[in-house]
């Protein structure tokens, strides 16, 4: 497979990814927000802390208001990781590898991406300082704030279930999945340092019922409330951490992405057993970290720290696919 196909194949998924958990975590943070009282901090500019691109949001915005914190992360085009932009380079990407992915996998993108140009259109309309929480910001769909996230999270698993579901699992679905992946564990590791970022009234709520609130909403970020409770009784920070990061089963778990990126490096370089590939020997060194680490002892030292850390990692082996796959073309 020429190495442009597997890079286009690679982002576009990735930035689907991408789509699908900010749709998330600004849902969440949505839902919360509706739930408590106006007297609880302003929660909005953490999400941006969380994406990484705060330089670039209070460069243009003048404060974190939710009106502006949703078009920053949602259609701002300024911003290459916002909802919008994602989903136009995913298209952009699918649209160069037309031969190499199904007609439906293409049909499913492009109705995608021009239904939410048609909501961005009216919601630009709107001035930023008139967004509330209850807005109804598309005039031609109808749809709020809830059911926008909504419709970006359905459409994501629909292009994720066609992928899986309409082309060969050969080394055009195994460079999908590495990119799929990949993303995950790193938004994992961001929707878990969103709580460093999370304001809470002061030290004496640590172990509130706001505390838990909060920590309950990181897991609903990464529609992982429902497998927590089957293993976990109750709702602790620490086994919160140990499940989202060890749990080798759950498919959002970094653990489990990370295994499956393994599996997707074996499959795309054709490598003997007792081989070793540049990208698996870094994969199999934060795997073994991971498995190795007690989130005990993480949280003594510091959680954000050790994500922060952990997103280092992840940087490093996408690095090393980058240039172990795509770099000859690129």
């Amino acid at each position: 497979m020429l190495s442009r196909v597997a890079g286009s194949i690679y982002w576009m998924n990735r930035y689907i990814e991408r789509a699908e958990n900010y749709s998330r975590f600004i849902d969440v943070n949505h839902q919360l927000m509706m739930d408590l009282s106006g007297s609880y901090p302003n929660q909005w500019m953490p999400l941006v802390y969380t994406t990484g691109d705060h330089e670039l949001f209070v460069k243009k915005y003048e404060n974190p208001s939710v009106g502006n914190v949703i078009q920053f992360l949602t259609f701002d085009t300024e911003n290459s990781n916002s909802i919008f932009s994602c989903l136009t380079r995913a298209r952009e990407n699918a649209r160069t590898v037309r031969e190499n992915i199904s007609t439906t996998m293409w049909e499913v993108l492009n109705e995608f991406y021009l239904e939410v140009k048609v909501i961005r259109n009216d919601y630009l309309k709107l001035s930023p300082d008139s967004i509330t929480l209850d807005t109804v910001f598309s005039s031609s769909s109808g749809k709020n704030l809830s059911e926008f996230f909504k419709l970006v999270r359905n459409k994501c698993q629909m292009f994720q279930g066609t992928t899986d579901s309409t082309i060969s699992h050969d080394d055009v679905w195994h460079f999908a999945m590495i990119g799929r992946n990949l993303e995950r564990s790193d938004k994992t590791t961001r929707i878990l340092d969103m709580k460093y970022f999370i304001l809470l009234p002061s030290n004496t709520d640590v172990g509130s019922t706001l505390d838990l609130l909060q920590w309950i909403s990181l897991l609903k970020s990464a529609s992982a409330h429902e497998m927590y409770n089957r293993v976990y009784p109750k709702v602790i920070p620490l086994h919160i951490a140990e499940f989202m990061i060890q749990n080798p089963q759950f498919p959002r778990s970094i653990l489990f992405c990370l295994n499956e990126i393994e599996k997707g490096v074996k499959k795309v370089s054709g490598i003997e057993i007792g081989q070793e590939h540049k990208s698996t020997s870094i994969e199999r060194m934060v795997v073994q970290e991971v498995k190795e680490t007690s989130m005990a002892n993480v949280f003594k030292d510091g959680f954000h720290d050790y994500l922060d850390n952990l997103q280092g990692r992840l940087n490093s082996l996408g690095a090393s696919i980058h240039d172990q796959f795509f770099i000859s073309e690129t």
